[in-house]
């Protein structure tokens, strides 16, 4: 799937649901649109609707089933994507690009380093990948990104998933911040960074 395939999904669902509502694309989709070569499968998003109510929202399911009949890519979505995940994506809705508008339908696409929360969560090999080359295209701070994922870290609810989190992060920046930032990229120096935003000391 490419931005093309991206754009006509969200072409039909607009035609088929013509009201007032906000879409967040995450996951591999939004990768695609920050700079990741490799093709997703499927679209996830968070979907805002200005007057939600029942009847609403089977409008809307109805409307995703179309666009997912007519273009074949599948879709998943919820009215907040925060909740996919062990490790709160914090504002996420307060950092985005907008895309496109179609019709009463607007499109947007998490940043970098919020899109980055769950890729760091998963971290499995697509995922590390996705996170190189978006973070290669983008120029994306590597202190900005320590410090968003040391908030992540820090508010998330208590799990054990915290503690692979945190471990997911150090072998991130170890591993590929050269490759990613350069040879003076100097890895220790940004998981203390991390460490600090994340509190670490409180674990």
């Amino acid at each position: 799937m490419d931005r093309q395939q991206i754009d006509r999904f969200f072409k039909i669902l607009a035609t088929e649901f013509q009201k007032e509502a906000r879409i967040i694309l995450t996951g591999a989709a939004a990768g695609t649109i920050l700079g990741s070569i490799r093709p997703s499968v499927d679209i996830d998003f968070a979907v805002e609707i200005k007057r939600p109510g029942e009847s609403t929202w089977k409008e809307f399911n109805a409307a995703v089933r179309k666009a997912i009949s007519e273009t074949g890519i599948q879709a998943n979505y919820a009215e907040d994507i925060d909740r996919w995940g062990m490790i709160t994506l914090l504002n996420y809705r307060n950092n985005t690009k907008f895309l496109k508008k179609y019709g009463h339908l607007t499109l947007s696409v998490l940043k970098p380093a919020i899109w980055s929360i769950g890729k760091v969560t998963r971290f499995i090999d697509p995922d590390i990948k996705d996170m190189i080359q978006v973070f290669r295209k983008t120029k994306i701070s590597p202190t900005r990104l320590a410090e968003t994922w040391g908030k992540a870290l820090r508010k998330s609810q208590r799990s054990t998933a915290l503690i692979r989190f945190r471990r997911q992060v150090e072998s991130f920046f170890k591993s590929y911040g050269k490759k990613i930032w350069g040879r003076n990229f100097n890895a220790t120096k940004t998981i203390i960074q991390f460490h600090k935003s994340a509190g670490i000391e409180k674990f």
